[in-house]
């Protein structure tokens, strides 16, 4: 059997297709070792092996340690690794893409490059978030007063339904306790949704940076698939989980998220949901769906050639190297 070192990075036909893994794993107070090709997590109370490739995202809480042989697998494995703080506040995520051609994120870039384009798939990003309405000729600021609006209303009514006062939305970064036990559900909701958001724009090849709603941030096109299902999924969650006990509230909301992602299937839903954002309606074929991989070189209007071959025979010019 080839030893780490030279064992070569899996192919995309050995791994698990994104949409088929668990949404995420949380650890903590524990280390994390490698046995060939599941990760193994040791803690007093014993070892549990883990297959890498079934992993979506690994979040990594406090008292962790993990080997450079265990981040090697989790990164072969396409899946991302998320280091959760004590309050749950801030994460760092690697990861290599599980989709080998680039077809999905240059249609990414096409959209985002051109203005018309970009707003349309905002204004489908808000018709998507916000069944029922038809934000078709809103401009962007239109876009962002509506669903401000919309987004206190489903705070509002999910305080109302649950039964506990709710003052707004407040958070300050680095201090997870200085919220309400409510305050304190969102926050954590909200970073289950960004790293699960992560871990599918990174498996699918696509640009995190290139945002349609959000800019300026090296992941603003994550920030804006997470908010896809604030309202739908992670808000309700975090007042249910609030309204149940003040006690333990991160922990408790990261585990009922995990809980409804898994049962509704909701990383295959996100892989369906990037792909209808950015791939043009009408495109014939899944720009993901062939795992080989493919080089091809650019040569005049718009034409592909083969790489890995000499074409100077082709050229008929003279070339002063």
């Amino acid at each position: 059997m080839a030893t780490i070192g030279r064992r070569g990075m899996s192919s995309p036909r050995e791994l698990t297709r994104m949409g088929d893994r668990l949404s995420f794993v949380y650890l903590e107070r524990c280390t994390l070792h490698r046995d060939d090709n599941a990760i193994t997590a040791e803690d007093a109370e014993g070892i549990i092996h883990i297959p890498s490739a079934t992993i979506g995202t690994l979040l990594l809480g406090p008292g962790t340690r993990v080997t450079h042989q265990a981040m090697s697998v989790l990164g072969d494995s396409g899946a991302g690794v998320v280091w959760v703080g004590e309050h749950g506040v801030r994460f760092y995520s690697g990861g290599r893409s599980l989709n080998r051609s680039s077809a999905l994120v240059e249609a990414q870039a096409t959209r985002w490059a051109n203005q018309r384009l970009r707003l349309d798939v905002a204004r489908e990003m808000y018709r998507m978030r916000f069944p029922g309405e038809d934000p078709a000729g809103l401009t962007r600021h239109e876009l962002l007063g509506k669903e401000g609006r919309r987004v206190k209303e489903c705070y509002r009514r999910e305080a109302a339904r649950v039964g506990i006062p709710w003052n707004g939305r407040t958070y300050l970064p680095g201090d997870f306790t200085s919220g309400d036990p409510a305050n304190q559900a969102v926050t954590a909701a909200a970073q289950c949704m960004y790293g699960i958001a992560q871990t599918t724009v990174t498996a699918l090849g696509c640009a995190p940076g290139l945002g349609f709603i959000h800019s300026g941030h090296e992941l603003a096109f994550v920030l804006d698939i997470a908010d896809l299902y604030k309202t739908e999924i992670a808000i309700p969650i975090a007042f249910d989980v609030a309204a149940q006990s003040p006690e333990d509230v991160g922990s408790r909301t990261r585990r009922a998220i995990r809980d409804q992602v898994n049962q509704i299937g909701l990383l295959r839903r996100c892989v369906d949901d990037i792909k209808h954002l950015i791939v043009p309606n009408g495109a014939k074929g899944d720009p993901t769906g062939n795992d080989a991989d493919r080089v091809t070189l650019q040569s005049d209007h718009g034409a592909e050639v083969e790489s890995g071959r000499n074409h100077a025979d082709n050229y008929a010019g003279e070339v002063d190297w």
